[in-house]
């Protein structure tokens, strides 16, 4: 006995699904493109700004504190300060000239061994005298102010100023500056022999100039006798010989010790600025002549 087979598959069937399973993978494959699409252009667009706000906050001040009341500071005593010296005006010269400051002024102790020296005209009260007018005439600068006077001055027995007289001076300037340095002058000690002394004194005011102090050592030789023309003749009367030398003075020897006790030490520089007057001296052009 045969075995009989059944119906046969629809072929519409099987094309179905075939066509369903390939819509369903276009689908698919269109949502992938469409996804990855969106996520390139939020890739691609601009970031977005970040605003920041910063805020400066102060802490909160304390309130002041109360005022703390304080005894009042007790006075202080004041010092016994001296009492301000007169400045003196600035003399220092400009750069590049050359200046002499004013020499020292004699001290009192000076001034009283001059009141007691009588030899040589009172020799060493004239020096002060010199000394202490240059010293209150100030520092000598180099250039038109400077210049030099030469005076007669007269001296009363008390010290006081009798008559001043100008032979000769090179700067009216410095004349006028020398007089008003005299005027000023403080009260001098009476002369050494009580009598009017009179004498000439050169003031010299440069830069270059210092009065050396003078040299005592031979105040006790007497003066050397005047000289003069031995041949002198007026062409009237008769000529006769010549005029005999005049003789020296003699000291006695014991006057002679009596004057060396009180003769003062000279100086380093009297001594050196007597060498220097005789070498100038000798060593002049004018005694070849």
């Amino acid at each position: 006995m045969t075995r009989s087979e059944g119906p046969p598959a629809h072929p519409h069937k099987h094309r179905r699904w075939a066509v369903g399973l390939s819509v369903a993978l276009h689908l698919a494959a269109v949502g992938l493109i469409i996804q990855a699409s969106n996520q390139t252009l939020r890739d691609r667009a601009p970031p977005k700004e970040a605003v920041v706000f910063l805020a400066d906050i102060q802490p909160a001040e304390p309130p002041p504190a109360p005022p703390v009341s304080t005894p009042p500071p007790a006075p202080i005593p004041k010092p016994d300060l001296p009492e301000p010296r007169e400045t003196k005006p600035d003399t220092t010269p400009p750069p590049g000239r050359a200046f002499m400051d004013a020499p020292p002024a004699p001290t009192a102790e000076e001034w009283a061994l001059a009141a007691t020296y009588t030899l040589k005209n009172s020799k060493r009260y004239r020096h002060n005298w010199g000394q202490q007018v240059r010293s209150q005439m100030g520092t000598a600068h180099e250039g038109p102010e400077q210049g030099i006077v030469r005076f007669r001055i007269e001296i009363a027995p008390s010290g006081t100023l009798a008559r001043l007289d100008t032979l000769w001076t090179t700067s009216a300037e410095i004349e006028q500056r020398a007089r008003t340095a005299i005027g000023q002058m403080p009260p001098l000690p009476p002369t050494p022999n009580g009598k009017p002394l009179i004498f000439e004194k050169t003031i010299v005011f440069n830069a270059w100039t210092a009065e050396s102090p003078p040299l005592y050592k031979n105040d006790c030789l007497p003066d050397p006798p005047p000289r003069g023309n031995r041949f002198v003749w007026d062409g009237r009367s008769p000529q006769g010989p010549p005029a005999e030398e005049p003789e020296p003075e003699k000291l006695d020897p014991q006057a002679l010790a009596d004057c060396l006790k009180q003769l003062p030490q000279d100086s380093i520089e009297a001594e050196a600025a007597d060498d220097q007057r005789q070498q100038e001296q000798w060593g002049s052009q004018k005694l070849g002549r």
